[in-house]
């Protein structure tokens, strides 16, 4: 299994507008955040989840070639602004509308944002299509399972997705965009090789994990590795990597785990 991280940013992205801070001028390209998604390859099945803002440039810059399907987490604007750039995806089908598994929430957020891609085939050539699924807890597939938990934030609840690839076995957690994670989250999230927490920054915020909260809840599940995402320009890299346990990291844009 493969996991490329799109982007590792918050809704204002790193650097900010008009914020001439030490995180979001310096030259350490890890610092260089865009909003976030990830591009998981799974025993050859490539799934992406969520489309930021920059997704047609994170694609270019990592490469990304193929998609079978995409998954929403949640409707919000850095996850889901980038979805017209799905079109091209659409072209490379073979003209075929895009699978989308999303909440209920996230296909009403669809419907209002892109009505006119909402068909069984893009209208012409080079047009998005979209074909809304309710995301089911367990989706089983050739290539292994994706699971589904919801997770609190703020007035909805997002996706937590765990992915377990049939030929390895391995498991990959991606919980982003989460105030705390139910006990049904923290039990699905338990055996996994990699798991990715929200840890937006190191004081309380209303809706997201803090950095303080994200470990906490990393030493409950135990993984051998821990990667915090959705990071503001509060969190210079190698500053804060360098204050975490063994075990626990930053990601940023560009990273990939092979597992």
């Amino acid at each position: 299994m493969e996991v490329i991280f799109l982007g590792t940013g918050t809704s204002q992205g790193v650097p900010m507008i008009a914020c001439d801070c030490a995180v979001c001028t310096s030259t350490d390209s890890r610092n260089h955040r865009t909003r976030a998604s990830i591009h998981v390859v799974m025993d050859g099945l490539h799934v992406q989840v969520d489309a930021a803002p920059e997704f047609r440039l994170q694609c270019m810059r990592e490469d990304i070639r193929e998609m079978e399907f995409f998954i929403l987490t949640h409707g919000h604007a850095d996850h889901i602004a980038g979805m017209d750039d799905l079109r091209r995806f659409c072209d490379l089908k073979g003209g075929e509308a895009m699978t989308v598994y999303a909440t209920e929430e996230g296909m009403g957020r669809v419907l209002a944002m892109f009505p006119y891609a909402i068909a069984e085939h893009p209208i012409a050539k080079g047009y998005a299509a979209f074909k809304l699924i309710d995301m089911p807890a367990r989706l089983e597939l050739p290539q292994g399972t994706i699971e589904s938990t919801l997770l609190p934030h703020g007035g909805l609840n997002t996706l937590g997705l765990v992915f377990t690839e049939a030929s390895s076995g391995r498991k990959f957690v991606y919980y982003t965009d989460n105030k705390r994670l139910t006990s049904e989250a923290i039990a699905l999230a338990r055996g996994a090789e990699a798991v990715v927490l929200d840890g937006l920054r190191p004081e309380p915020h209303p809706s997201h994990m803090s950095i303080p909260e994200a470990l906490a809840v990393a030493r409950e599940i135990g993984a051998a590795q821990t990667w915090l995402t959705h990071l503001t320009h509060l969190s210079d890299h190698a500053g804060t990597e360098a204050g975490l346990p063994s075990g626990v990291r930053l990601a940023y844009d560009g990273l990939r785990l092979k597992l």
